[in-house]
């Protein structure tokens, strides 16, 4: 039916009916949390020939790389002022995508550890630009219902969406989902913190900053000490990363607990917001000069750093760390210091020298009970102390590739038995390579 205007004006009747899933997707890879390890998962299966889904509860890709704002790549390069890189793969090709502008990336040297500061707008894109590119289906705003397990083999998935329900059916799983909550829903063994919680924070971006009048992080760190009682601080020291050139800075200065339940969940990432109110205007007002006219652009989604991962076939632990153990399986490496917020006033921060590098083995991310899953990135099984080390997102772009590498060479086999030899050879770009890359580098 049209109207006068030659405008359809006509419905239909609808109903939703009780029977199984609206949509059913079959994959040879199927990668649980779009964040940057479940990106370089997806990725790296797709160009491996793959037929790829992706799966995050959140209604965009990017997980906390982009959604929660963190706005720093921190383990991708190798200490000192002069460092190496640690990871190839996708971090080529963001560094190449968003170092062509100036004002998307920004390299700082040093002292000791190189972090990369980036445009989270700019990140998102280039991820969804290479979801669509590679030809991976994407499956956004997907809330995890059921695992199918059959013995030691994950079957298939039951998603719920706004849209409808969808089950995914896939030979080997990918969970980058940070709580390993594919792991977890399997009802395979998983770990979490014995002692307390390890703190996430709220990001927020601020903007109007007055760059040439930046506090030191000491200047801050100290002002948070003596002041943070008149403030109602919670954490006591932290950091206001100023992106040079724009006027705004990702600031980093609150502790925020991230329990698995939902209900504390939400009510936690309430009081995350107010805890980042109150550090703005301990800002405002202690660092006139610089942080005066400043006001909050945008408040991230709230950042987790470690809460709930897998239990595998090895432990990565804390002596593994400070010796820099280089295992025969090694898939990732590092050099980023040991950074455990296990209390809500501060956190540790113990760092190394310039030529220390620490590896991340595949026993740690292949669940003890598991032969068709591999996980990456802040779920892989190691002590708190390890973990906080490793989660960063330069050694959790290399975990992810590794994820992918080690399903195509088990193929619809058990990855605790793929030939290690030929795994290596498609990792040493991560293990073994001293790539660098000083004429890209800005600032």
């Amino acid at each position: 039916m049209t109207g006068a205007n030659g405008v359809s004006v006509g419905t239909h009747i609808v109903r939703r009916t009780t029977q199984g899933p609206l949509r059913r997707v079959e994959a040879d890879i199927c990668v649980v949390g779009a964040g940057i390890a479940g990106v370089s998962a997806a990725i790296e299966a797709a160009r491996l020939g793959r037929k790829v889904v992706l799966v995050d509860s959140l209604p965009a890709l990017g997980g906390q790389a982009v959604n929660s704002i963190i706005g720093t790549f921190c383990g991708l390069f190798s200490n000192g002022t002069h460092g190496y890189q640690f990871t190839r793969g996708i971090a080529d090709d963001i560094l190449d995508t968003l170092g062509k502008n100036s004002d998307q990336l920004h390299y700082r040297n040093g002292p000791l550890t190189t972090v990369v500061y980036y445009d989270e707008i700019a990140l998102g894109r280039w991820i969804d630009r290479a979801v669509q590119e590679e030809g991976i289906t994407p499956i956004v705003g997907a809330v995890l219902r059921e695992v199918r397990v059959d013995g030691r083999r994950i079957q298939s998935l039951g998603l719920a969406t706004r849209y409808g329900d969808v089950e995914v059916a896939a030979t080997g799983f990918v969970d980058a989902s940070g709580d390993a909550a594919l792991v977890w829903q399997a009802g395979f063994a998983c770990r979490e913190p014995a002692n307390g919680p390890v703190f996430g924070t709220q990001m927020v971006i601020l903007e109007n900053i007055d760059e040439a009048k930046q506090p030191s992080r000491e200047e801050i760190g100290g002002r948070m000490k003596q002041k943070g009682d008149a403030y109602g601080l919670v954490r006591r020291e932290g950091l206001a990363f100023i992106i040079p050139g724009r006027g705004v800075a990702a600031m980093n200065m609150t502790h925020v607990e991230t329990p698995l339940d939902p209900i504390d969940a939400s009510a936690r990432g309430l009081d995350g917001k107010d805890q980042a109110d109150r550090a703005v205007a301990f800002l405002r007002a202690e660092f006139p000069d610089c942080f005066g006219k400043a006001r909050i652009r945008a408040y991230g989604f709230p950042g987790i750093r470690q809460t709930r991962w897998i239990v595998g076939r090895q432990q990565l632990t804390v002596d593994d760390v400070r010796a820099g153990t280089k295992f025969p399986d090694a898939v990732a490496r590092t050099a980023w210091p040991i950074e455990l917020h296990d209390h809500g006033t501060g956190h540790v921060w113990q760092t190394f020298d310039e030529d220390h590098v620490h590896y991340v083995p595949l026993g740690s991310l292949v669940p003890a009970e598991a032969d068709n899953v591999v996980a990456a990135g802040r779920c892989i099984d190691a002590d708190n102390a390890a973990l906080s080390s490793v989660r960063v997102m330069g050694p959790c772009i290399a975990m992810g590739a590794a994820a992918a590498k080690a399903l195509d060479l088990a193929g619809t086999g058990s990855v605790h038995q793929i030939d290690i030899a030929a795994l290596a050879m498609r990792v040493r770009d991560n293990v073994e390579t001293r790539h660098m890359r000083w004429p890209s580098r800005a600032g």
